[in-house]
Order: C-alpha cells, then structure tokens, then sequence
C-alpha cells in the first residue's frame, strides 16, 4: 500500500509564495511543490494525486480549478483551498475546506493570516504589498510597531517577490518560483532572508532595469477612463507588464490601466487595474474573453487574438466609463 502523499499547490507570485510560507511555518510537512508563473492559475489538474492523498491550493482561482478540484475530490483526495479570486459556486463536499473571501481589500496571505490567528503576520505584510494592498499592509505594519525604515524594505521585498513571477514561462524569471519558495522558507524572519540572500537584490536590480525602459512607452490609447499599453516582444516586457500595471495605477487612482504585451500564439497577453480609487471590474472585462480571469481589482487575459484588440478597447472603455 502507497503511503498518502501531500501536494502544496501555490501561485508562483509574492501572495502565494508568502500564504504558503505561513502556512508552513506553522504546520510544517513535507510536501510536492506544483508552482508556475503568475498567469499559470490551472494548476490543480497537474497534481497526480489519488485516494488518500491530501493537497493544499493557494492563490489560484477556484472557477479556473473547478474541473481538475472535483476530479481530485472524487478520486478521494482531500483539498484544502486558501484564495481571493472570482470562485463562482463553492462546491459543498465533505473533503473539501475552502476560506475565499474575493472582497476587493484582501489576499491570499491575508486570508491565511486570519486563519493562523496572525501567527505569521509578518509574512501576510509583505505579501500584501506585493499584490499592490499597501494602505492594508501598513496598517498591519504599523500595528506590529514596525518602524518606517523596516515597512519600506517589507514593500520592497514584497515587490521584488511578486515582479519575479512575472513572464510567459519559468525561462522569463530571474528565479524559477519552487526554487525561490525553497530559498526563502528557510527563514521565519523577513530582514534576516533580506540580509543574507543575494537573490533578493538580484531581483530587485533586474526589476528597476525593466522598469526605466517600461516608462519610456507611450499609450496605445489614452482617453478618461484610463489607458491601454503595448509591450514590445522582448523578455524585460514580459516581466515588466504586471508591475508596470501596478505602478500606473499608484501614479493615477482614478483611472483604470490595461497593459498587454505579445504572447508565443501572436496575440496578447493582458493585464488590467481598475482605479485604485474604485477597485471593481477588472474581473468583468477580463471574462468576457475566454481565457480571462482574476479580481475585481486586478485581472488578466492569457490570450488574447490580435483581431480581438478593437473588441478588447471598446469593452475595456465601457466597463471603466468611457470608449477609449
């Protein structure tokens, strides 16, 4: 008889890296790491899970797993399932633990910090900056007595953790997600894993080279809704489109930005943020294109046809207030 076996199930970016982390710092056990890509969210149906085994997912939208998650749950695999994405219906199964709260304000390592009563909280701040819920982590940080010096290099890890998951394939990245996840869990305290791993700068240094070339860009389209990006084909811009995002929308909160950049299929890939100062319907645009996903506050598209960028505008102008 096989013994049961264990699969950690995660999004390769800063909130999934960091949901993961708490999870295990509380409640170590070995695991099967299934990883990727920010834009890679299908991952459940690669876990070869059977009858006994156990898996846990994070940060991954439950909608998108929804057919590989039921297959899991009716080979006998119990699933415990951490996330803030668009769920649609929950399944009601007695192997399945789900905690989704898809409220514009929170995260995955939000949701996990509630659960573990705040036992890792640390790790929940950097987290929350990386997915771009700064007001949210200073909070936290300021209520554990973080001075500002200690907050601002908690925002930088948090970004450089996130922007390092950012790219088309694992090749795109300065680290590949599992390896970086590895490195990383070594370290209950953030400032030590900042002082003593030289990955962190150099991430953080190829992320400011991306970005001085991605301010160099002109709009695609600009209108008072907001405005539409294009990347050139090159590896820096399929790194840069997530934080570049990002950054748009800190600089201007009352708009909505799109940025998309080329995929290998000879279309786009797209990733949209609604204003900072309304966060909703980013979500909306993006799944009225078929391999849209994501939040209401942030989402993406992982294809879309070059003949469908007209639609893509027009859709993207009517969801944000005005055709661009």
């Amino acid at each position: 008889m096989n013994p049961p076996r264990h699969f950690d199930v995660f999004n390769g970016d800063a909130d999934g890296l960091c949901a993961l982390h708490q999870l295990r710092l509380a409640a170590p056990r070995a695991a099967t790491l299934v990883t990727g890509v920010k834009r890679d969210v299908s991952l459940l149906e690669r876990v070869p899970a059977r009858d006994g085994d156990s898996a846990t997912a994070l940060d991954i939208s439950l909608d998108t797993n929804r057919a590989a998650l039921l297959r899991l749950l009716a080979s006998g695999v119990r699933v415990e399932y951490f996330d803030h994405h668009y769920a649609g219906d929950i399944p009601g199964h007695p192997a399945l633990r789900a905690f989704i709260d898809t409220s514009p304000g929170t995260c995955t390592s939000l949701i996990v910090d509630r659960h573990l009563a705040g036992r890792h909280r640390i790790w929940a701040i950097v987290a929350a900056f990386g997915d771009n819920l700064g007001p949210e982590a200073r909070r936290l940080a300021t209520a554990l007595g973080l001075a500002d010096d200690q907050i601002d290099r908690l925002r930088e890890l948090g970004e450089s953790l996130n922007y390092n998951a950012y790219g088309d394939s694992e090749d795109d990245l300065f680290v590949r997600p599992a390896a970086l996840y590895a490195i990383l869990h070594r370290y209950a305290d953030p400032f030590a894993f900042l002082r003593d791993e030289p990955v962190v700068r150099r991430i953080g240094e190829g992320r400011r080279n991306d970005m001085e070339m991605a301010r160099q860009l002109r709009p695609e389209s600009v209108a008072a809704a907001g405005s539409v990006y294009l990347l050139p084909d090159a590896p820096w811009s399929r790194r840069v489109r997530g934080v570049f995002g990002n950054e748009l929308a800190t600089s201007a909160p009352e708009r909505a930005h799109a940025v998309l950049g080329p995929d290998a299929q000879g279309g786009y890939t797209v990733s949209v943020r609604a204003p900072l100062a309304a966060p909703l319907g980013a979500d909306t645009l993006c799944r009225e294109f078929p391999t849209g996903s994501g939040r209401s506050a942030a989402a993406g598209i992982n294809h879309l046809p070059q003949e469908a960028l007209p639609d893509f505008i027009r859709a993207f102008g009517r969801i944000f207030g005005a055709a661009p």
